[in-house]
């Protein structure tokens, strides 16, 4: 299965999903390409430097739709058949969740439904949540939504802050994220409601 990863940013769980294929953990998956949207990515170059196409596909004053239609024609030039959102920081329109339904993930840091959006280790934090993470969903049309393939549970620490929180929940993404595409790769799992069940 050919994978696309959107990013925006450092592109973190995008090398760690890259080691993940390499060293094993992942098969019957190779990353394909990695897309950006900001022309200026550190993880343009740490794919770059991990022997991965990058390409970048900047929105310019387009509106959502025609900017998402080129990014799609990039993917399917490259024969997606996964896209991994990796800190990829706009909302998907309903054109690209369409195309991709029940093919594409996206990785989030809680343990949804709870704290969606942005800034969600600093929602954890001041609602007094003894316990965080992160979770792996399918897109959908809904910000954060999607049915759930895989969460991982951390604490959170009296003396937390945003950044420690967010270093601590990094570290189960890299391990989530990696679980859920093997998962996915594999085609052993149904998805029944939100939740996606693995196959015996």
């Amino acid at each position: 299965m050919n994978l696309g990863i959107l990013i925006s940013g450092r592109g973190s769980n995008m090398a760690a999903l890259v080691e993940a294929m390499r060293g094993g953990r992942v098969e019957g998956a190779e990353v394909a390409v990695v897309v950006s949207d900001r022309a200026g990515a550190a993880g343009l170059a740490r794919a770059a430097e991990l022997g991965i196409e990058t390409a970048v596909v900047e929105r310019r004053g387009r509106t959502r739709e025609g900017h998402e239609r080129e990014i799609i024609a990039a993917l399917r030039a490259r024969g997606v058949g996964l896209v991994c959102l990796a800190g990829y920081m706009r909302l998907l329109s309903p054109c690209f969740v369409e195309e991709f339904r029940g093919r594409a993930l996206n990785i989030h840091p809680s343990l949804l439904p709870a704290f969606p959006g942005l800034d969600a280790q600093r929602q954890a934090i001041e609602h007094g949540v003894r316990f965080s993470g992160c979770t792996v969903h399918f897109i959908d049309e809904t910000l954060d939504g999607g049915p759930i393939v895989v969460q991982r549970v951390v604490p959170v620490c009296d003396d937390d802050t945003p950044d420690t929180l967010a270093a601590r929940i990094l570290v189960e993404e890299h391990r989530a994220y990696a679980e859920a595409v093997a998962l996915v790769a594999s085609g052993n799992y149904e998805v029944v409601g939100r939740r996606v069940i693995k196959k015996p």
